[in-house]
């Protein structure tokens, strides 16, 4: 049997996941999410891509948004804001629920693994979804208007500030989860699933050894691009690509991976940039359709990605 680890975060990689459970027996799959997007709000402790991930593979998620929970209603939310409390944050009332279950446990000293591993169980999970560290790891956005919050940044700002660096509070000290170490080492693919490279995957490679251990698995990882034709699928990673002096394209996200993955898959759009790709960063090139409209073209990307990672290796 196959096995297969992802580094994961927002909705492109919970829709790849999607597509992979089902190509995959889903306990051979591990999913290792993005904590920088973390936030206290309001006095809860909110993990946005952690959920984005569980809500998707549990079914439940919201389908036109990508996030939150389906057949959500708002009135906690409106009726906070009418006693002057913080409403820039899209907290639903059934997905109240998830922040209050989190925050009491981490409350009581309970690691985010450990809850994150018993929420996914009582939604009939069989993969694991894990952060990549208990500790404290935040992501910071050095923009125009200084220093925001990624939440800030993303959310309150809609990703509307010129983004100059980034860096991640945190990540000297934190320690992988428990698992995460165990799931690259004995996988037999790596993923890096199509999420904004600078906002999702590096706040992942930031914890140390994580960006070490990756790259030494080179041969089996597989990393697939976010950017189709010049333009991101979802948020803000052209406009990030442009703004730290890359190359906004698939090519641009190539050399950013080039250490890291042997494999890059890459949308039939820009099939034409396959030969650089390949000369520049000596990644071997695949291609195919990378557009998840649908249950059929996420499972098509999964094995697409999947078979090319194993003959890579």
């Amino acid at each position: 049997m196959t096995s297969a680890a992802v580094l994961a975060g927002g909705v492109g990689a919970a829709r790849f996941l999607d597509g992979l459970v089902c190509v995959l027996a889903p306990g051979d799959v591990t999913a290792i999410v993005n904590v920088g997007d973390d936030m206290e709000w309001a006095g809860l402790h909110i993990s946005p891509d952690l959920d984005t991930v569980t809500y998707t593979l549990a079914g439940l998620v919201n389908p036109e948004t990508g996030w939150g929970l389906t057949g959500e209603s708002r009135r906690t939310l409106d009726r906070l804001s009418q006693l002057g409390g913080p409403d820039w944050f899209m907290i639903g009332d059934l997905d109240l629920a998830t922040h209050l279950y989190r925050t009491h446990r981490l409350s009581q000293g309970e690691p985010l693994s450990a809850i994150t591993r018993d929420l996914t169980a009582r939604l009939g999970l069989q993969c694991a979804i894990t952060p990549v560290t208990d500790d404290r790891l935040r992501t910071v956005v050095e923009t125009d208007n200084g220093e925001l919050a990624f939440q800030d940044y993303f959310v309150r700002r809609r990703a509307a500030d010129r983004v100059h660096s980034l860096r991640f509070d945190g990540a000297e000290s934190a320690r992988p989860a428990p698992r995460v170490v165990e799931a690259l080492d004995e996988c037999d693919v790596i993923v890096i699933a199509p999420s904004n490279p600078f906002l999702s995957i590096d706040p992942l490679l930031s914890v140390p050894g994580l960006r070490e251990l990756v790259a030494t698995n080179r041969s089996r990882v597989a990393a697939v691009s976010p950017i189709i034709g010049g333009a991101a699928v979802k948020g803000p990673a052209a406009d990030i690509l442009q703004s730290l002096g890359h190359d906004v394209s698939a090519l641009g996200v190539a050399r950013l991976y080039a250490d890291l993955a042997g494999v890059f898959v890459l949308d039939e759009a820009d099939a034409p940039l396959a030969a650089a790709i390949e000369e520049e960063t000596a990644m071997r090139v695949v291609v195919m359709p990378t557009l998840m409209t649908d249950s059929e073209a996420k499972q098509a990307l999964a094995e697409g990605t999947l078979r090319a990672a194993l003959n890579a290796g």
